[in-house]
């Protein structure tokens, strides 16, 4: 296959038109289910100079998209505050973690005093109104508390205290033609509380009074909702420690006596670029630099990951959040804000949540009519009741001692009652939550919904080589000497002519005689051609000897532009190490050839396992590279790739994904890297997947970032991701089974054949366990997960 040269993707629309755009965030309240979600995202699409607009309904988030010479985010709060979704522009520049983390534990504390509240009000509805039923379980009479006046009363304050919110919300969302969760829930209890008051007022009807049903309704609502906030809690718990992470201080130190200076302890925004901070043991890093002075071992898990703590020493670099374990050390500040790297995970994170799976834009479209849908159903319950139902089972009406006009209420108040958006709005962002907080844990950024559904419809996987199947730099893999001279001895004269060079391979050569501690000898009448050879003079001083050395080192061609010739034994030795994608350089001494020392990019320790992995897991596995041929051959055979491309320089990658997915046109196409030259790639792919270590541009660009540099992670996040799907789908499936079974049920479907119906009070608890069913089972995906890894 050879690529087709064409332009990358891009988004359809002009320059202008992008530079034009900016993205704000909007904190919503006064959501409830997934048709508030959709009445929110309405109401910012319809206003001119809008882009784009997705609300999260678990995170009360909205982000926009918009042009701001057309409109101002401050207006599209208002006009939502307007329409009874309370709401503000979200501005944290100015604000300091202490000050975040404040403003976190007071609206922590607030949802904890709401949900107190909610659950004693909850208790106290549910036990007076079921008092009005203890003679039916042999308890004696209560005069006061079983009096109809009593319950008239009870439920009259029920509706105006703790239900005024309930119902005026609800009316707000009908005025607006935007009917919601409360909006039934209101017409429901309202339904019941005037039919009991007719009935209290005109007892010649022969009406059954029934005050204790909207109570014990309310009841279950707020009951409900506060089992959902508890599972909603455990959703984000992830997320939440994350932010606890933001450290709030830093010792500032000068940049001399650093020993001696305790330190002055500031708050941590106030610290600037290339200033020094002491961190002591146990104590958390406060920003992004470089360690100055000392050395520790830093436990990274909540950023990468790994558990095991990190040796660093002067010259490595430090993240804000991590812990540092045992030594003192100094820190030089080099990113400090939103730029940090655990910032920038927030964000990320945050931005995860918001961005919606496909599937679940279906089901807000749904629930957007789901109300009105619910609301038509009740009205036909209640005609067909009344009209038809009552006559054809008239004797049912005689057993269960009611009328028709009451029957067809109560079945209608039921089918109100029972119908849930709620769960459908929760089905999708409860797992995205869950999902993405695990992936944080864990190390891996999960980019979205949407990014889950890719994953899922994954067919193949393409890797780059370098840097990404490899470790991106070489290595000496063996040291072959000729002429019974040691390997060390040919090893210490190419490293002491190679000290001079700032070529990659000479820095390898370098290393490796460092890790073996061989000592360097004096160079002299040093000279260089670039991308061939070196040729000096080596001074022996070892054993008081003074020999003076002419050595040659670099390519066959450069050898023997020097007279150096080599014998047919020898180049039939490297022909053989080419093949095995090994890069060999010669070295001479006096015109005769001493060595061969062999190098290569050697390959991740776990890339063999992650390709297989990969293949068990049924991906078309596909290595791509620029590298030559023989090189690409030789990792392809070590990994069991079957298809591999190499001499594709960067500017053919993204052709070559572009030609890969009109080629699998079913399936979708993965790209892996890490580099500048593989991110027009990436963002050619269906799915970009990227190493943190790589390039900016390639991280941005991709929507899985593995944090913890480990080529494994890949399978982990693709588990993760079908994981999160599968739990998706167990949501949308019990969210719209339920509602398909229960609201027939509500209408009456049962009563004919089993003398069956629901009161409006049980249909209000069975709602109410379908929202907490579709949270809980998000929270399982935790476990789930863990079994799977």
């Amino acid at each position: 296959m050879s690529p087709v040269k064409s332009a990358p993707k891009t988004l359809k629309k002009s320059a202008s038109f992008i530079q034009a755009s900016e993205t704000t965030t909007l904190d919503v309240s006064g959501m409830k289910c997934a048709g508030c979600v959709n009445s929110v995202e309405r109401q910012l699409c319809q206003h001119e100079g809008v882009i784009s607009a997705s609300v999260n309904l678990i995170t009360s988030v909205a982000l926009v998209e918009y042009q701001p010479e057309q409109v101002k985010p401050e207006n599209l709060a208002q006009q939502l505050t307007s329409r009874g979704f309370p709401s503000q522009v979200r501005k944290s520049e100015n604000i300091t973690n202490a000050k975040l983390q404040q403003i976190a534990f007071s609206k922590k504390e607030q949802e904890k005093q709401e949900k107190t509240r909610q659950l004693i009000t909850a208790a106290i509805l549910l036990l007076l109104s079921s008092i009005g039923h203890l003679h039916h379980f042999g308890f004696p009479h209560i005069p006061i508390l079983m009096n109809i006046w009593f319950h008239w009363a009870l439920a009259t304050l029920a509706l105006l205290i703790p239900g005024r919110e309930i119902l005026l919300d609800g009316w707000r969302g009908l005025w607006h033609f935007s009917p919601n969760m409360n909006t039934l829930v209101g017409l429901g209890s309202v339904s019941a509380y005037l039919a009991s008051c007719v009935a209290l007022i005109f007892p010649e009807l022969g009406w059954e009074c029934f005050f204790d049903e909207p109570v014990m309704l309310l009841g279950f609502i707020f009951l409900g909702r506060v089992l959902e906030s508890r599972a909603r809690g455990k959703a984000s718990a992830a997320l939440e420690a994350l932010l606890n992470l933001r450290p709030q201080f830093a010792r500032l130190v000068g940049k001399v006596n650093t020993a001696e200076d305790t330190g002055l302890k500031i708050p941590v925004e106030q610290i600037r670029l290339q200033e020094w901070v002491k961190v002591l043991p146990g104590e958390k890093i406060p920003v992004d630099g470089e360690i100055i002075k000392g050395q520790s071992t830093i436990d990274e898990s909540m950023l990468t990951g790994e558990s095991i703590p990190v040796t660093k020493e002067e010259g490595d670099t430090v993240s804000a959040g991590t812990i540092n374990h045992s030594g003192i050390i100094i820190v030089e500040t080099n990113r400090i804000g939103s730029s940090t790297t655990l910032n920038q995970i927030i964000a990320t994170v945050e931005e995860a949540q918001i961005h919606k799976a496909p599937v679940q834009k279906l089901a807000d479209t749904v629930a957007g009519y789901f109300a009105y849908g619910v609301m038509a159903i009740a009205l036909i319950t209640f005609l067909f009741w009344y009209f038809i139902g009552s006559e054809i089972w008239s004797s049912h009406l005689i057993e269960m001692d009611t009328n028709p006009l009451l029957l067809s209420l109560k079945l209608a108040i039921a089918v109100l009652v029972i119908a849930c958006p709620c769960a459908l709005g929760l089905a999708t962002p409860t797992a995205i939550l869950v999902g993405t907080g695990i992936g944080a844990e864990r190390g891996l950024l999960i980019k979205g919904g949407d990014v889950l559904e890719k994953v899922n419809q994954l067919g193949t996987i393409v890797f780059d080589k370098t840097g990404t199947l490899t470790q991106g730099y070489p290595q000496v893999t063996k040291v072959i000497s000729f002429n019974q001279i040691s390997s060390n001895y040919v090893l210490q004269l190419a490293a002491s002519i190679e000290r001079n060079s700032n070529h990659p391979l000479a820095q390898a050569i370098l290393t490796e005689a460092q890790r073996l501690e061989i000592p360097l000898l004096a160079v002299d009448e040093f000279r260089e051609k670039p991308g061939s050879g070196i040729t000096a003079t080596v001074i022996n001083n070892q054993d008081n000897l003074n020999l003076s050395i002419s050595v040659c080192l670099g390519n066959q061609n450069w050898l023997q532009q020097q007279g150096i010739n080599l014998t047919e034994e020898t180049k039939s030795q490297v022909e053989s190490l080419a093949q095995q994608g090994q890069t060999v350089v010669y070295i001479a001494a006096d015109d005769h050839l001493i060595g061969l020392i062999t190098l290569a990019d050697k390959l991740r320790p776990d890339a063999e396992n992650t390709v297989q992995s990969l293949k068990e897991l049924g991906l078309d596995v596909i290595l791509l590279t620029g590298d030559q041929h023989k090189v690409a051959q030789a990792i392809a055979s070590q990994l069991k790739i079957n298809t591999y491309f190499a001499g594709i320089y960067p500017d053919q990658k993204a052709n070559f994904i572009k030609t890969l997915q009109k080629e699998k046109k079913e399936k979708l196409v993965a790209m892996v890297g890490d580099g500048i030259n593989d991110a027009p790639a990436l963002a050619e792919s269906d799915l970009a997947i990227a190493m943190p270590q790589g390039a900016e541009i390639s991280v941005e660009t991709a929507e899985i970032v593995l944090m913890r540099n480990q080529l494994l992670d890949i399978v982990e996040a693709i588990k993760l991701s079908k994981a999160t799907l599968t739990k998706i789908r167990q949501n949308l499936f019990w969210a719209l089974g339920y509602n398909i079974v229960a609201i027939p049920i509500a209408a009456g479907f049962l009563l004919p054949f089993y003398h069956i119906i629901l009161s409006p009070s049980v249909a209000g608890a069975f709602m109410a366990f379908s929202s907490v069913m579709v949270v809980t089972n998000s929270v399982f995906l935790r476990r789930h997960f863990s079994l799977l890894s």
